[in-house]
């Protein structure tokens, strides 16, 4: 699950990058972004700022996913909760794929 994770983690820096090269963005223009949830056929969008992007990409071990996209699961936890967004952070194994698979 923590690869199909980064996975997704690895398409929303795509889009990151090509959205910021393709527009000159204001820093409150939102955009939309893929859920990293641990549902293989998810594709939720979840929408954010560039700031707020990049705030969740400063550790390797967040994820950002759809609200309700949440699971118990021992080896994550909310760390931030928007209104159109969470942050997940990663632990133990899942934490050591997340920060090896990361591509910053």
């Amino acid at each position: 699950m923590a690869k199909n994770e980064a996975l997704f983690r690895e398409v929303n820096e795509r889009i990151r990058e090509v959205s910021g090269q393709a527009l000159a963005l204001d820093g409150d223009a939102p955009l939309q972004f893929v859920c990293e949830c641990s549902d293989e056929g998810c594709n939720e969008a979840v929408e954010l700022t560039v700031p707020e992007y990049e705030a969740v990409r400063a550790e390797p071990t967040h994820f950002l996913v759809a609200p309700g996209h949440v699971w118990e699961r021992d080896d994550e936890r909310v760390i931030r909760e928007a209104e159109s967004y969470m942050v997940l952070e990663k632990t133990g194994d899942a934490g050591d794929v997340a920060e090896d698979e990361d591509p910053r």
